[in-house]
């Protein structure tokens, strides 16, 4: 037993026989299987099966290529082959279309569970948001403080006016007449 120096990769086993390309051969089986799965294949194949039946039946018996006497033998090798790869192909073909469903299945779970995460983020930003502008100063409350802060100050130049007017006759009072 020799080892290799590097191991880096693994050690590939030797492979007989033919070799094919798996997604090249699974397209190929999709499309056999959505062409056997179509009436229009149904059509086909059953006028195909009259006109063997017929052609069997009325030619001379040189021309024949599957007797009715025998029991249909070609036929029956013929459909049987049929049935022996399209079974197969399309096994393959509903294999690739579940492996794709689930993949597509992965993905879609993914995207909810970030859509959820998302909303959740949202949900709370929205909540700390309403509790922050819980203390925010609306603008009734605005009007309302500037309101009395006006008839406050109205007060005060009012009483200024007052003491104005009290001042000035204090003084025209104390100030000898010049009569």
């Amino acid at each position: 037993m020799t080892r290799r120096s590097d191991l880096s990769s693994p050690r590939q086993g030797r492979r007989f026989g033919l070799h094919y390309d798996p997604e090249a051969f699974g397209q190929f089986s999709e499309t056999i299987a959505r062409t056997l799965g179509t009436a229009r294949f149904l059509v086909w194949q059953s006028g195909t099966i009259i006109l063997w039946f017929a052609f069997n039946w009325v030619a001379p018996s040189g021309a024949k290529f599957d007797d009715p006497a025998q029991g249909w033998v070609r036929l029956t090798m013929v459909l049987s082959l049929q049935a022996a790869y399209a079974a197969p192909l399309i096994l393959l073909a509903q294999n690739r279309q579940e492996q794709r469903d689930r993949t597509e299945l992965d993905l879609d779970r993914k995207v909810t569970e970030r859509t959820q995460a998302d909303t959740e983020f949202l949900a709370r930003e929205i909540s700390s948001v309403r509790l922050a502008l819980a203390n925010v100063v609306t603008t009734e409350d605005l009007t309302d403080h500037l309101e009395r802060l006006t008839d406050a100050v109205e007060r005060m130049a009012l009483r200024l006016d007052l003491f104005e007017a009290q001042a000035s006759h204090t003084v025209a009072l104390d100030q000898p007449r010049a009569d």
